[in-house]
């Protein structure tokens, strides 16, 4: 298995809590990349779940012994742990992901589509570039060139002596700037949409929006799909009067008060219309007074509404639609 492959089992078999609070620590682009890779990945056998978790252990364990007394330390330690043959697998792997991997960020990326940017190069520096590049992929490139092209870059890629490294860190460099607003991974858009959705449920109100506007730019069907299981605080503008007023009895004011901002005028009067004269009052004059606050607050709080609903709902107190279903309360 590819790494992202192994890391979308690892959230699924951590369960949706944890598997949110690991993609909190995550950069934009991984939380994109890993949130297609579970939509793709359906189901998992137990034999694979028990295999990455197992590695991911052993992996956390060679790290833990590596800070503490270097490399020799941590494969005697692990050894122990392990076994002799699995701390050799997994100190190599451990020791070749620190290194500097040239071109890995091309690793994934469609030989048709990496062509195109390539292929006007001399045959020195696309050998260069397919020589970093796994041996399949590298294939079906040479493949692609066209024929005149292939016999050379052939050529060079065998008789490649060793090459400096600011001379490929130099290609690299171009190679990055030139590809980095245009290239797409082949993601996968299959399946997983249930367990995205619940592990939605256990992340942040900013990492929430960022998979969501995702995946309505990349994939606006799946993106339909999760928003009928997942409930965000937009969402509190389908429900009807009763309802609002049964999560509201549960709100804090100061809550309240912050959520409010910046948001939809019409989602706003709703939300005033089920308060009291005197509480939607009180809530209008205490948002006009208040200074600015910071956006994090602001979703924080409406993240904390969510919750609340959530529980409602988990509770039988409130049954919100999903698809086609009837709303109860």
């Amino acid at each position: 298995m590819k790494g992202k492959e192994k890391a979308a089992i690892l959230l699924i078999a951590l369960g949706p809590e944890v598997g949110g609070n690991v993609l909190k620590q995550l950069r934009e682009n991984e939380i994109e990349a890993l949130t297609m890779q579970v939509f793709s990945t359906e189901a998992v056998k137990d034999e694979t779940r028990k295999e990455v978790l197992n590695d991911c252990y052993g992996m956390a364990l060679a790290q833990g012994y590596l800070s503490n007394g270097g490399a020799a330390y941590a494969e005697d330690m692990l050894s122990k742990a392990v076994g002799s043959d699995k701390a050799s697998e997994i100190m190599a792997r451990l020791i070749s992901s620190v290194r500097p991997r040239h071109f890995d960020f091309l690793k994934d990326t469609d030989p048709y589509q990496l062509v195109t940017f390539i292929q006007d190069e001399q045959p020195q520096a696309i050998a260069l570039i397919l020589s970093h590049l796994p041996a399949l992929t590298a294939g079906k490139i040479l493949a692609i060139l066209q024929p005149e092209q292939r016999a050379e870059v052939a050529l060079r890629i065998a008789t490649m002596e060793r090459t400096p490294p600011e001379v490929i860190e130099g290609v690299e460099s171009v190679l990055r700037r030139r590809v980095s607003s245009i290239l797409q991974s082949d993601y996968s858009t299959a399946g997983g949409v249930e367990h995205l959705a619940a592990l939605l449920a256990n992340v942040d109100r900013s990492t929430e929006r960022l998979i969501l506007d995702h995946l309505d730019t990349n994939a606006p069907e799946l993106a339909t799909e999760v928003r009928k299981l997942t409930f965000t605080f937009d969402n509190l503008i389908s429900l009807d009067d009763p309802s609002i007023q049964r999560i509201l009895r549960e709100v804090d004011a100061k809550d309240l008060a912050m959520a409010l901002r910046g948001i939809a005028d019409e989602l706003r009067e709703k939300i005033f219309k089920n308060l009291s004269s005197r509480a939607a009052e009180m809530l209008r004059e205490d948002i006009n007074v208040s200074g600015p606050v910071r956006m994090r607050q602001v979703e924080e709080a409406q993240q904390r509404i969510v919750a609340i609903v959530r529980r409602l709902e988990e509770s039988g107190d409130l049954v919100i639609q999903r698809g086609s279903e009837d709303v109860l309360v």
